[in-house]
């Protein structure tokens, strides 16, 4: 039975715990990332390694402490760091003694038999059948964990006590996880909606909308973005996020070079793939501004070149769409407290052209 550790990235975690369950072995699923786990990445990894590299050999460094004998990973395509990321662990934690396993799983499309031989390799002694259950119950899981994030971003401004919302979205969380089959899931993610619903709020409130857009794993994992969208909700901005894990493997891993509508409205101002997610930071920008979004944050590791790029040309497209735009490229020196700072100075400025916006309609 291999001990199965993988990669720490928002609710993921917790059906990534049960598919390694119903796979047969046994999960050693990583701590959540803490500053201990950051500085076991700052120290072993290279110094111009991006923030996402570094806090996830953190996180196999204190898997492997636990016990972890197999890392299950992702690869990446195009001309973007990620894809090296399995590669380059390796080597590292070979070279501290480190010799686990590692299984890096590529897009579907761009190489289906290494796909499914890594599969097969993880389920060993798993009928077909079987198989396909087990991970169309995990895709169920992970569209409710998107579900009830999305009502969470909606509902964080609104509600008159955010402690307790969060309580009852972690509770709803823990349900579906331990939902045995499809329709478990599904009544829990309803029962998870409904009592998120109950928390008092006021719905009439007037708070402003915020896009998220940037790099995968800093928009998906709070510990990389400092709790970025809890941030947001407490000063009353409503988040509407660019990304979420269900909706990325449907435009890219399952279909590389998907997200077709995405990158058009973005082929104006960047024609051609930059890697990572740039010209999709570009394209959900003009899409935010289209459909009346107040304000856009683009978060990224530092020294992302997509990301970079993408920074050059956000102003243009703020300037073009009439849509305001703040960057946060993030590492191991940036600070909560400064980000906060900055957040409150930028939905301000959200909020006083909305007031000057309706004045106007007026």
């Amino acid at each position: 039975m291999r001990r199965v550790t993988f990669p720490y990235m928002g609710t993921s975690v917790l059906a990534f715990t049960r598919l390694v369950e119903d796979l047969g072995h046994q999960p050693v699923p990583p701590p959540r990332p803490s500053r201990r786990t950051l500085d076991l990445g700052v120290k072993y990894a290279p110094e111009f390694a991006c923030l996402p590299f570094k806090i996830l050999l953190g996180s196999y460094l204190e898997a492997l402490e636990a016990g972890a004998t197999t890392i299950v990973t992702t690869g990446g395509v195009g001309p973007c760091r990620a894809g090296l990321y399995g590669v380059a662990h390796r080597e590292i934690l070979k070279g501290l003694g480190h010799t686990p396993e590692f299984i890096v799983f590529e897009p579907v499309m761009s190489g289906p038999g290494l796909f499914w031989a890594n599969l097969r390799k993880l389920s060993v002694g798993v009928s077909l059948r079987s198989l396909a259950s087990i991970i169309r119950l995990t895709w169920e899981r992970l569209l409710a964990f998107d579900r009830l994030e999305s009502l969470l971003h909606y509902l964080r401004p609104r509600v008159l006590d955010i402690p307790s919302l969060d309580r009852t979205y972690n509770q709803a969380l823990e349900a579906v996880a331990a939902a045995t089959h499809r329709a478990a899931v599904a009544l829990a993610s309803e029962e998870g909606v409904r009592a998120m619903r109950r928390v008092p709020a006021d719905l009439g409130r007037r708070v402003v909308r915020v896009g998220i857009v940037g790099e995968i794993y800093v928009v998906l994992e709070p510990a990389a973005n400092l709790n970025i969208e809890r941030h947001l909700g407490e000063l009353g901005a409503e988040v509407h996020r660019s990304i979420f894990l269900t909706g990325y493997a449907r435009e890219n891993a399952m279909r590389p070079g998907g997200n077709h509508d995405i990158k058009g409205l973005a082929r104006a101002y960047v024609p051609q793939l930059l890697g990572g997610h740039g010209q999709e930071t570009i394209g959900h920008t003009v899409a935010y501004a289209r459909e009346g979004v107040d304000g856009v944050v683009q978060l990224a590791p530092f020294s992302c070149i997509p990301e970079i790029v993408a920074r050059g040309i956000l102003p243009r497209v703020s300037e073009d769409h009439d849509i305001p735009v703040i960057s946060f490229f993030l590492d191991e020196q940036t600070g909560e407290a400064g980000m906060r700072t900055r957040l409150e100075a930028f939905v301000d400025l959200l909020s006083r052209r909305q007031h000057a916006r309706r004045a106007e309609a007026t």
